[in-house]
């Protein structure tokens, strides 16, 4: 069924989950990527792994490409995970909140999906399924999936996502600390309910805030305020915390990008993405935090396609 010699390549945009107040529902597909390509070979796994993380990822079965491409093959009937080589670049950092844990999921299930047969492959909605399960939310994977802003749901037929354009002008400008916080941790910090006003003001930005992704950036400062996750995870990254409230009390809407420590701010205009840009460098020098913390600054895009896969031609084993 899957052939020896067979070899698709996939790349995938990181994304920023939540998205300020869309706590587990808005998604943002941000063009910074990571690339995978795919060999069947006739037993066994090799890897080549470059770039981000590739010192630490494990070169077993338990590589979570590995993993997601042995979900696909069992969601569409295939028992047996075939020989394969890996060859991966990441450029998606590990543990700051900027999609690698998803992007590496959607590689995997996109170049599982590529292996099989026509008759056998999964659907678009099949293919968010394993890749929301493996995550266990859907806001990153959909728009590394899809592209563009997307607002996820779960129903009880499964994850539903829809893909929204994003406005032109918008710029995301990221601040990447050198210091990680696991999602598990940042998770662990939430508490198990929140006050009604809290959650009221919430379900608003976030409607304000598909607004202002779409039409009218002017509002993206106060279309990004969140009351539900960022206060209550700040103790666990204080110099993103301080460094997300002094760029928002100078006009720029910033905010924690997943469950962090990045801070991402979502520029209306090239001008304001170089005003961002100086802001961050000016304002982690006067941070009073006790320990220094080094950041990388990346101008991006929004990616508005999603991920690309490419098939090969089959090669001839000699």
């Amino acid at each position: 069924m899957i052939e020896i010699g067979q070899r698709v390549a996939v790349s995938v945009p990181g994304s920023t989950g939540n998205v300020g107040p869309g706590y587990d529902s808005l998604g943002l597909a941000l063009g910074h990527y990571d690339d995978l390509a795919v060999t069947v070979t006739d037993g066994g796994l090799e890897f080549e792994l470059h770039g981000e993380g590739s010192g630490t990822v494990p070169r077993t079965a338990e590589h979570l490409v590995v993993r997601a491409m042995r979900a696909t093959l069992r969601a569409a009937g295939v028992d047996r995970l075939p020989g394969l080589r890996l060859e991966a670049t990441n450029r998606i950092p590990h543990g700051r909140g900027m999609g690698s844990s998803a992007s590496a999921v959607v590689a995997g299930v996109l170049a599982a999906n590529a292996l099989l047969p026509a008759d056998r492959a999964l659907d678009a909605r099949q293919l968010l399924q394993v890749a929301a399960a493996m995550e266990g939310h859907p806001d990153n994977v959909a728009p590394s999936l899809y592209g563009g802003l997307v607002i996820s749901w779960s129903e009880d037929s499964g994850y539903r996502s829809a893909p929204v354009a994003v406005h032109e002008e918008i710029v995301p400008v990221v601040a990447i600390p050198d210091y990680e916080v696991p999602t598990r941790l940042a998770r662990s910090l939430l508490p198990a309910s929140v006050p009604h006003h809290d959650a009221s003001v919430n379900a608003g930005r976030t409607a304000l805030l598909v607004e202002a992704m779409t039409r009218s950036p002017e509002l993206l400062l106060p279309a990004t305020e969140d009351r539900l996750h960022q206060p209550y995870r700040a103790s666990a990254m204080g110099p993103s915390a301080r460094l997300m409230d002094a760029l928002r009390r100078r006009g720029l809407p910033a905010m924690i990008s997943g469950a962090g420590p990045t801070v991402l701010v979502l520029a209306h205009g090239a001008d304001r993405a170089a005003e961002a840009e100086a802001s961050v460098a000016e304002l982690v020098v006067d941070d009073d935090g006790a320990a220094p913390v080094s950041w990388r600054v990346l101008r991006l895009r929004v990616d508005g396609q999603g991920a690309k896969l490419k098939r090969h031609p089959q090669q001839i084993q000699g």
